[in-house]
């Protein structure tokens, strides 16, 4: 157990020395790679047991016991041979693997997952001492493999500092909370459209597993996820993730959500929860927005990702779902009628505004958890503003969020009372006809006070300046068409 304690460090050394790995997001990806191979060769151990006649998808020389695994006979590759079978046997047989509609998944993901992985590694005797610090995990000890699942997060964790790759990990600590706050039960399936590497849907697994007290328990536990990652590189990471956590089936698929027509979505495409923190700040192509009706095709993909939730999401069943401050405020065309469909159509109950730095340092665009639920239309929506905990000025690698940090919030939660701190609202409850008559769709209520403190990176004060100026444009339209229509004009 004590290897395990050091082992990202371990690896980090060993890479550091290769003139291949550049920086923390191709050293992460490189050991990505290859904890999969270890962590499906422990799985396909399992498998073997259960099924006498299991055969492996991987042929024999390519399986990590085969080529990998050293049993210090001095017979193991190295250098320039270990070098030469990785990039000319193993890569090319792994990404041109027979796979046909009629494999199984849990076979199909190995070729999936190395379509567009790479080795960067240039030293073979390097590689080698790499393997051999993987090789040692033992995954076939209960203990040890749980542990080891601790050292996947921190894996992870480490994404938010290797520059772009920062996108695929939502803190534990928000995923924690959502998951707790929405309650799973056996038997219900939950969905992530842009799963990432997978945070939400291990939140959601680990606040079931409880539940979980048969055979027929376990069955439904295994069967309650269902994920889209459409980056190939959080893909792997999050099948990785799936098979630690004992899913032999990680139903998680490497596809783009926003690539179907939302019409075309029946009872059969829906969920009875889904959790989210639907990618933001992107723009997408005409083509994609061709798959939403024309009042809901905004350009702004988390607003897209809005209307794929709603058309997927079963009736009587619950959402969580992370969206940027310039969703709240934003009265442009699309925006306004996203949130029409969604406080006529559904139950917008609680809106949970999250300090800036939540995200940092990937961004430090201000983010809102959502609540709703397909009960029926909003009457009234609660707003609750987290405030910084005592002794933290902002959160970051070193002091990120944790989820002692919700616990005003969950108190708070099920004894509702407004709350108004010198001046500011920091608790307060507004009827539907407020949110849209009054305030014209503009939900950003509640907020900060001090938002001059925030600073933002150049792109993102971009974006927000241009959101903020979308937005006031069709404020003002909005007016003038009132002054017009009170003054009995019309406004052309």
């Amino acid at each position: 157990m004590s290897s395990l304690s050091n082992f990202v460090k371990r690896i980090r050394d060993i890479m550091r020395n290769d003139a291949g790995i550049n920086g923390d997001a191709q050293r992460i990806e490189q050991l990505a790679w290859m904890l999969f191979l270890k962590i499906y060769d422990a799985r396909e151990d399992d498998w073997e047991i259960d099924d006498d006649n299991y055969q492996s998808i991987i042929p024999e020389e390519c399986r990590w016991r085969n080529w990998a695994a050293d049993d210090k006979s001095g017979k193991a590759m190295t250098g320039d041979t270990l070098l030469n079978f990785v990039n000319n046997t193993l890569f090319p047989t792994l990404k041109n693997l027979n796979v046909t509609p009629d494999t199984p998944l849990k076979k199909s993901i190995v070729k999936t997952t190395f379509e567009d992985a790479n080795n960067y590694m240039k030293d073979g005797v390097l590689l080698r001492q790499v393997i051999n610090v993987i090789d040692e995990l033992d995954l076939s000890d209960y203990e040890e493999s749980h542990a080891f699942g601790e050292i996947y997060e921190s894996i992870l964790r480490e994404l938010q500092s290797a520059g772009s790759a920062g996108e695929f990990y939502t803190p534990r600590a928000v995923t924690d909370f959502m998951a707790k706050m929405i309650k799973p039960k056996i038997g219900e399936k939950m969905a992530d459209f842009a799963c990432g590497t997978g945070g939400f849907i291990t939140s959601w697994l680990k606040e079931l597993a409880p539940q979980v007290k048969t055979t027929a328990d376990q069955a439904e536990y295994a069967n309650s996820i269902y994920g889209v990652e459409k980056k190939q590189f959080p893909y792997m990471l999050c099948i990785t993730n799936m098979l630690l956590h004992g899913l032999d089936v990680p139903n998680i698929y490497h596809d783009n959500s926003l690539l179907r027509d939302v019409l075309d979505y029946t009872e059969e495409d829906q969920f009875d929860v889904i959790l989210m923190n639907p990618p933001y700040g992107g723009s997408e192509k005409a083509d994609v927005k061709n798959h939403f009706p024309a009042d809901l095709a905004s350009s702004e993909t988390a607003d897209l990702f809005m209307s794929v939730i709603m058309y997927r999401l079963k009736k009587n069943g619950r959402a969580a779902v992370i969206l940027p401050d310039g969703f709240l405020f934003g009265t442009d065309n699309a925006k306004v009628a996203i949130k029409k469909k969604l406080l006529s159509e559904f139950n917008l109950h609680t809106i949970i505004r999250l300090p800036s730095s939540v995200f940092s340092p990937y961004t430090s665009i201000t983010t809102n958890i959502l609540f709703f639920d397909r009960t029926g239309s909003t009457t009234e929506t609660w707003y609750y503003r987290l405030d910084m905990p005592e002794g933290y000025k902002h959160f970051s690698k070193t002091k990120p969020m944790k989820l002692e940090h919700f616990d005003p919030v969950i108190e708070w939660w099920n004894n509702r009372q407004e709350i108004n701190i010198d001046g500011f609202d920091k608790a307060k409850k507004y009827t539907v006809k407020q949110l849209t008559d009054d305030f014209g769709y503009n939900l950003d209520l509640c907020g900060y006070p001090h938002e001059e403190e925030e600073i933002l990176d150049p792109m993102d004060l971009i974006q927000r300046y241009e959101e903020k100026r979308a937005s006031l444009n069709a404020e003002i339209d909005r007016v003038l068409a009132e002054i017009t229509a009170l003054l009995g004009g019309t406004k052309e």
